[in-house]
Parts: structure tokens; sequence; C-alpha cells
């Protein structure tokens, strides 16, 4: 990477050119973003990993850009097109847009009516009508009809040089850009209703008339109008004012008012229409739908986020329940550790017999294993199941937890589950995922594809390559801020730890099974192909408690523990006992200690480290309990107020779980009674909050919920400069008349696209 894209990228995200240079040195070398961010601070300017991911992500794309500017230099070199010129302008093209613009002229194309044209040598009486001397061009036109070369008339004459000219004002590069800067600016995305099929998509009905201008159009409706076009429901297309564009084109190639001005000016309206706004149409819908993607990921990953760092209940012995009416309610018994001790099926929504015996049962299982919590996962039946637990008088000890699903059944029929339960069939390796996800949401979510796991908003319809990799970043971030105890973690959990993997994390499970628990950070060592640069990326990560070392349980890295000591030793104590005594730990002035390899930053860490070796950073577990008696939809009525867990956000609002299988919406209007810009600045997933029940839609399923004091009411918005960008919805068909077009350097979109 040149030195040049490091001070780009400097620039671009206001760093020092020094931190990026250290950055992608360390990236270069392997180090993966939570070891850069957590141990390598003096490197990088104590870059966090937001600033760290921006950087890689970064380089990735200029990575990617010198790739096809070589491309590009190579093809035209092998076919004798490259000059000095040529060279020199690929050469500072900064983007990908600017870059296929320049290459435009160049690349081999399909047979086009130009190409036919200069076959039959129309291309000198193209030029002579561009250069729009006075004169008529019928004359010009007379010597280069040649029936032999399939010029029959003056006029087919006229009519290929016309094509060229076309094809010219299409390639061109200045036309491109303001053309390009149009549609950003007042392109109108227009979704219509295909005819005759109102009745079989009318979930997209409000999008069958929907005009709305694109540079402001949101993610969440980009996405669903897409959909409905590849359903075949919709068609959808972005233009801007036609009068516009040809005005700009006219005023870019149109000189003068000669006969060959309007042989031009019709040549650029032909170019228009058939080229350069189709081009410019489908580069704005990809730009679009990138730009839906972003949003759309970004929310999906801070879901996931906030639900992988959910409060865990820590180790209990749990009493786990997949609930089912007819099929019943599969138990399953498992250890403080998640280890699973006994399973059986019971049916307390059944009958009233069965209801009895199902008592009998739980209450022996409760006093058999000694069950503190019982858990119950909240899909069909998860209520009256909840409900049936309480009436039984089960011990006060014993907490009842309604426990979110979302994603069990598809690890019950995962490889993983497979591997772990080879004896045991899906329900019951549904009912341990219940278990184990209130007991570590974390180390059972991990083993589920992100995308099953209920969060999130098109996540189907979305870059699925972007999507893993944002998504996997996000997962790497949690498993690495929490921290993983190697003697009891699966092999998933492990392979999201910095510097693993699924084969590191497998031989890992395999060394531990065949020689016992580690005992120290320094046996991982011994594991089969985990060598020093394996070793270095993930040893602060993996905890060990009860370890030979006290440090071993805690964040601190193993190439730290000298420093730790020597702390010790200067403060007359054992590590253990610096642990202990918080005292000692103030006395500690970490300046004595910088040396060339190890800086204030990363002893500051330390100090704080010491202070609570190994804490789990997460908040402590709360059960919700939810309104009793209201266990389905059909109980619910406008008015009601209820106690709620926040499941789900979009860029719309957010989705309530309220207890009556069906996920209540509260929208973003009726989030606050002040204006809320986004559900994110409202409310978090896993967020207890207090809703109150607007409407409830049977046959549609749809609850609608409200956050406000006053619900209903229209929350008061923020004053704005006159003239300031209106962000109203748009009523019927009807654009926005009244908005202020985005000035092009403060569109996000253009930026966006330009960055590319």
């Amino acid at each position: 990477m040149s030195v040049s894209h490091h001070e780009q990228i400097a620039s671009e995200l206001h760093l020092s050119p020094a931190q990026v240079r250290a950055t992608a040195q360390l990236i270069e070398e392997g180090a993966t973003v939570p070891f850069i961010a957590r141990y390598r601070k003096e490197l990088t300017g104590s870059l966090d990993e937001v600033a760290v991911t921006a950087v890689r992500d970064r380089l990735t794309q200029l990575r990617e850009l010198d790739e096809r500017r070589a491309v590009i230099l190579k093809s035209l070199s092998e076919r004798n097109l490259l000059t000095d010129e040529i060279e020199g302008k690929i050469a500072a093209a900064e983007t990908m847009t600017v870059l296929e613009d320049i290459y435009l002229p160049f690349r081999p194309k399909r047979r086009t009516r130009a190409a036919v044209a200069r076959e039959k040598g129309l291309a000198p009486l193209a030029l002579q009508i561009m250069a729009q001397d006075d004169g008529d061009p019928a004359a010009w036109a007379a010597p280069f009809v040649d029936p032999e070369k399939g010029v029959a008339s003056v006029e087919e004459a006229l009519a290929g040089a016309r094509d060229i000219i076309a094809e010219t004002v299409n390639e061109d590069r200045e036309a491109r850009e303001r053309i390009r800067a149009l549609f950003f600016e007042k392109g109108v995305l227009r979704s219509r209703v295909i005819p005759e099929k109102e009745a079989e998509g009318i979930k997209y009905k409000d999008y069958f008339n929907w005009d709305e201008p694109v540079s402001s159009a949101p993610s969440h409706r980009v996405l669903a109008i897409r959909r409905g076009e590849r359903e075949l429901f919709l068609t959808f297309h972005i233009t801007p004012p036609e009068e516009e564009a040809l005005a700009v084109l006219e005023a870019l190639f149109v000189r003068g008012n000669t006969g060959s001005s309007e042989q031009v000016r019709i040549a650029v309206h032909d170019g228009y229409k058939r080229l350069l706004a189709p081009s410019m149409e489908t580069e704005i819908r990809l730009a679009a739908k990138q730009r839906a993607d972003e949003t759309a990921i970004r929310v999906f990953a801070e879901n996931l986020r906030q639900l992988l760092l959910a409060p865990p209940l820590g180790q209990k012995a749990v009493l786990a329940i997949d609930p089912g009416f007819r099929t019943g309610c599969k138990v399953a018994c498992l250890d403080r550790q998640g280890k699973l001790l006994h399973h059986e099926t019971i049916y307390p929504l059944l009958s009233e017999n069965a209801r009895g015996e199902a008592a009998t049962r739980v209450r022996e299982l409760c006093s058999r294993f000694c069950v503190e919590v019982a858990a119950v996962g909240n899909g069909t039946g998860g209520r009256e199941t909840e409900a049936f637990l309480r009436s039984l008088g089960l011990p006060r000890e014993i907490q009842i937890a309604m426990v979110n699903e979302s994603g069990a059944s598809v690890y019950s029929a995962s490889e993983a589950a497979r591997r772990e339960f080879p004896d045991h069939d899906l329900t019951v390796r549904g009912a341990v995922s219940i278990g184990r996800r209130l007991m570590d949401p974390l180390a059972e979510l991990v083993k589920i594809d992100p995308k099953s796991i209920g969060v999130g908003q098109y996540q189907h319809d979305v870059d699925q390559g972007e999507l893993k990799r944002c998504l996997d970043d996000v997962v790497v971030s949690c498993v690495n801020a929490v921290g993983v105890e190697v003697n009891t973690a699966s092999p998933e959990l492990l392979s999201y730890v910095s510097g693993l993997g699924p084969s590191l994390a497998e031989n890992i499970v395999r060394h531990r099974n065949e020689s016992g628990p580690f005992g120290s950070r320094a046996e991982l060592k011994k594991v089969h192909r985990l060598g020093p640069k394996a070793f270095e990326q993930a040893a602060g990560f993996l905890r060990i408690r009860g370890g030979s070392h006290p440090l071993d349980a805690s964040a601190v890295h193993p190439e730290s523990y000298a420093v730790v000591e020597e702390m010790a030793r200067n403060q007359a104590c054992s590590v253990a006992d610096l642990i202990r005594d918080a005292e000692r730990r103030q006395r500690i002035d970490p300046a004595r200690y910088v040396t060339d390899k190890i800086g204030l930053p990363t002893l500051r860490d330390i100090l704080e480290e010491l202070a609570k070796p190994g804490r789990d950073p997460r908040p402590q577990f709360e059960g919700v309990s939810f309104t009793e008696g209201v266990e389905k939809i059909a109980d619910l009525t406008p008015g009601m107020k209820l106690p709620g867990v926040v499941t789900n956000i979009t860029a719309f609002g957010a989705f309530v779980d309220i207890g009556v299988h069906q996920d209540g919406l509260v929208h973003v209007s009726e989030m606050s009674d002040a204006f809320v810009k986004s559900p994110g600045d409202v409310v978090k997933v896993n967020q207890k909050v207090e809703v109150t029940v607007l409407a409830v839609d049977l046959p549609r399923k749809r609850i609608s919920l409200s956050m406000k004091k006053f619900p209903g009411q229209k929350p008061d918005r923020p004053s704005r400069p006159e003239g300031g960008d209106r962000r109203e919805r748009p009523r019927g068909g009807e654009a926005r008349r009244e908005r202020k077009d985005p000035a092009p350097f403060n569109n996000p979109f253009a930026e966006a696209f330009r960055r590319k």
C-alpha cells in the first residue's frame, strides 16, 4: 500500500498518517482488529475498534481500486491504446467511478450502432458535424453514400453519424459526471404496481403509486420496493427531470444555431434517452441499493451487538422448557456448566389429567436436579407454560424466566448441534439451547447463523458477502470484549477468539479432552498448530480460572506479566496480593514502568484490569414479567399499558415482545413525546419498556404500540433553519416539491458513491 494511500485515509478519517501506517502494518502482519485495539495502543495512538475497522476497510477498498487500475492499464497496453495522457488520468483516478468513466471509451464493446456506423466509414462525417461549422450537413453527407457499404442515402449517412455522436456523448467523462450529479440531486424514485397485480401484491400497497427523491429515500423503502420489483408486483425507476438533463448536455455539446448544430442536438437527445439515461439509472439504482444495504446492515449489526451482550444469568442449574401444545413441552435439565443431565416430554397444556402428571414431574425434577431457574421459550405455548409453572407453588428461590427462542430451531438442525448431541433429536437440542441461552446468550448465540437470530431488517435482500463480513466483525468484537473461558468454551465460541478460527478452536477442544483442562495460558502453546503468532493474538482474550498464574483469569496479556510482577515486587507483595489490595495498586505510578515496548495506555489498562480481573463487562441479569392474563393477541385492547422487552430495532421503529406470541411495533413517531431521529437513540435490544396498545389488527396479526406519555399525539419537531431539509413522508404518489434539493457536497448519497 502506497504512502499516498495512507495519507488519503488519514485525511478521510481525521487521523494522523502515523496512526494509519502503524495500523496498516499490523493488519498486514495478520493482527486482528480486537488485538490491535486492545494490545497495540502505543503503536496506533490508542485507536479503538471502530477506527481500526475503518482503516482496514478503506485499505481494502483502495487495494481493490489499485487492482482494477492495473487490469485496465494492462488491457490498454495489450491493445496499443495506452498513451501517457491516458496513463496519467488513470493513475490520478481516486474512485472506482472515475476510473471506469476514463476506461469507458476504450472498453471492449459488443457491436453497437456507432460501431456499425464506423465500419461504414462515417466517423469523419461525425467529426465534421461535431465541429458545427457553417454549411449544409446533407451536402457533407453526400460523398459518404455508398450502397456497397450499407449507406443507401444521405439520411442514412446522417443517421449513422448521429449514432457515433450519441455514443461520444454517452462516453464523455464530463457529461457523465454532470448527469450523474443530476440523478443524485434531482432523481426521483418512482414505484408503480404492475397492472392486474394489485390483489396478489397487496402487501406492497404503499408503493403502488409512490414517488420520492432518491437522495433521501430511507433504506427500508428502497429495499421493500426492490423486493416488490423482484417478485414482479412493482416497477421501479429512477429518473431526473428530462428537460434539465437535456439542457445540461446541450450546454456541453451544442454550439451555435447551424444545420450541423441541429444534427448534434438530435444526437444528444438520442444519446441521453437511449444510452446515457439507462446507464446512469443503472448506476444510481446500484448506488441506492448500496446505501440501503449499508444502513440495513448497520442497524442489524448494532441489534446483534446488543443481543450478544445481553446480561447472562450465569452458572445456574436450569430446567429448560421448549413449549408445545399437542406435541408436549420438551424439558431439559442442565447443570451449572450447561451439561445436559436429563430430558423428557410433559403435557401440561393437553388435558387436566396430563396437567396434573406434568406438575408432579416438574416438582420432582426441580428437587432431583436442584433447579435454580426455569427457562421457558417464548414460542407457541410459552405464556401458557409460564402460567402453568407459576401455578405450581415452586420454591420462591426458583426463578421463572421467559427466553427469546429465535434461532433455536436453526441451531437444533445444525451440524454443531448434531456434533454435540448425536444421540438426541431436534426437540431436545432446542430445549437445551433455550436453557443455555439464558445462562450465557453470547456463548449460545455464536452457534447460530446471525441472520437467523431474529434481529435485523431485510437481511435476505442486502449484499450477503458484506452482511456476513460485518456481522462476523460484531461477533468477534463481542466475544473478545467479554473473554472466553478456555476450559469450558465450545469450538464455535473459541473460533471467534482473535487469532484462532475453526481449525485451531477444534484443536484446543481436542487437546482439552485428551489432556485435561488447561492449567495455564502457557499450556496453550502445546496445542497442535497453535504457533507463536496465534498465541500472541489469542492469549489475552482467553481466560483460565484457577490457573497457575493469577493473571491467567484476566485480560492482562502474557507479554505484560513481567511488568505486573515487577510492580508486585516493588510493593513487596505477590501478584495475587496486588490484585486483592486496592491500596497497594493506588501507590503504583505507571510512569515508572514505561519502556520502549510498553507505554502509559497499556499500563493504565493493566491497572484497571487488576482492579477487576476477568470481570464480565455485561450488565446484571434481570428477568421480565409480562402481564398476567394477557397471553394472546385477542386479549389486547387499545389503551392497555403493558410491560415489554425490545426484540428488534429497525429504521422505522422498534418491535416489542409483550407476551402474546406476536411482537408489536412502536413506530418511530410513537417512541417519545419529543422528536426522534433514530429509534436506536431511544431504545436498545433487550431493554425493558412500558408501552400502550394503540391498535390491534387481528386478521393481519399486527399490534401498534406507543411509548409516549400521551399516545397518538404528534411529537414536537426540532426547529429547522429556513430552507433546511424536510423529512416528512410523502403522501400518495406526490413527490416533496417543497423540499430544497441538497447541494452535491452535502448529499450523503453522492458522497458514498464518490468513495466507491
